[in-house]
């Protein structure tokens, strides 16, 4: 049954001021909002309707209305209006943003900060895409005549380090060939080609390069392999302690539980898909029953993308967020572009 532009109106009218105050809303309030010559004996009925058709809910049977998730759904798919994002939140964005932060972990975790401290909610972030993940390049620095300290960076832009302490002395006249057979002969391979290759070595190399050497090739393996694993940045917990739907701690110990230790398990993306919108049961994860999760995807480059999504009540204000984050993904996307340009500022715009 198709909805009459009334039965619309005020479903927007009873989502809107619902996000913004959390409680039910009344059939006196609609009355004042609709700006129509609307009996309450007909906002009532309209009420009625819209409840019995599922777009709504009422908590007590004195109280107000409030959205049902296929409520909410109705709103983000066709009554709610587009958001444009301030210019102070753009300065902000762009900000965070312009700094040198070149290694990719530094990237994601403080966008994912930066986004929590603008939308008020917890957010994720991660990098996904690429199954295999090699080194591309080696760095040795000299400590003293008994360790020294290796760099590695990953395809995927992660750069790590380890203090390795060796049994047998390293000299710093040696570090730069020991990096140099590192570049020439162990780039581009896997964990498990890498340790092969260093086999096929064996023979060429003395003792006093075979065991630095091996303790590299040992740490950069783990680099690999652990890069080569989805990785997601979580921050921004306690801001759901802030929501009057969370006041109960036992209503979010589950999905604090699921922000903190199991935080592999939060939704990802289609590979096609830019923005995604999932309000209370459509989440498959049971923690986010009572919750919604806006989620966009922008590009890193090498086949690999980045995910940001955004955790809150099924009462957050859906175009702010999917405004926010559609400027931030715009925003990742061209930093990690060619030009490493961010968009516009509101001044520059033509």
């Amino acid at each position: 049954m198709d909805l009459t532009e009334r039965k619309r109106k005020i479903l927007k009218v009873v989502t809107e001021r619902y996000i913004d105050s959390a409680e039910p809303v009344s059939s006196r309030f609609l009355a004042q909002a609709m700006g129509e010559k609307i009996s309450s004996a007909t906002i009532r009925n309209e009420l009625a309707d819209l409840t019995e058709m599922g777009y709504l809910e009422q908590p007590h049977t004195s109280a107000g209305r409030v959205p049902s998730p296929k409520g909410y759904r109705l709103y983000v798919n066709e009554l709610m209006e587009q958001k444009a994002l301030s210019k102070q939140e753009a300065e902000e964005i762009n900000s965070a943003l312009s700094g040198k932060m070149r290694e990719l972990d530094s990237v994601m975790a403080e966008a994912g900060q930066v986004v929590s401290s603008i939308v008020s909610y917890p957010a994720y972030t991660a990098a996904v895409g690429k199954s295999t993940v090699t080194i591309q390049r080696y760095d040795l620095l000299p400590v003293d005549s008994g360790s020294f300290i290796a760099v590695v960076m990953t395809t995927d832009s992660r750069v790590k380090s380890r203090l390795l302490r060796c049994d047998i002395p390293v000299t710093p006249d040696e570090l730069p060939a020991l990096a140099n057979l590192l570049n020439s002969h162990f780039v581009g391979i896997s964990s498990k080609e890498m340790a092969q290759k260093l086999m096929s070595l064996t023979s060429q190399l003395g003792a006093e390069l075979f065991m630095p050497l091996s303790l590299a090739i040992e740490y950069a393996g783990e680099v690999a392999d652990r890069s080569a694993q989805n990785q997601v940045f979580t921050t921004g917990q306690a801001q759901l302690l802030r929501q009057p739907e969370f006041q109960d701690l036992t209503k979010a110990n589950e999905l604090m539980g699921l922000l903190t230790d199991q935080k592999d398990n939060l939704p990802v993306l289609d590979e096609n898909t830019s923005m995604q919108i999932l309000i209370g049961p459509e989440n498959v994860n049971e923690a986010l029953r009572d919750a919604s999760v806006v989620v966009a995807s922008y590009d890193i480059g090498d086949n690999m993308r980045g995910l940001i999504g955004v955790v809150g009540p099924t009462r957050m204000d859906y175009a702010a967020v999917a405004a926010r984050l559609s400027y931030f993904a715009e925003s990742l996307t061209k930093m990690f572009g060619k030009n490493n340009q961010l968009p516009p500022k509101e001044d520059d715009i033509p």
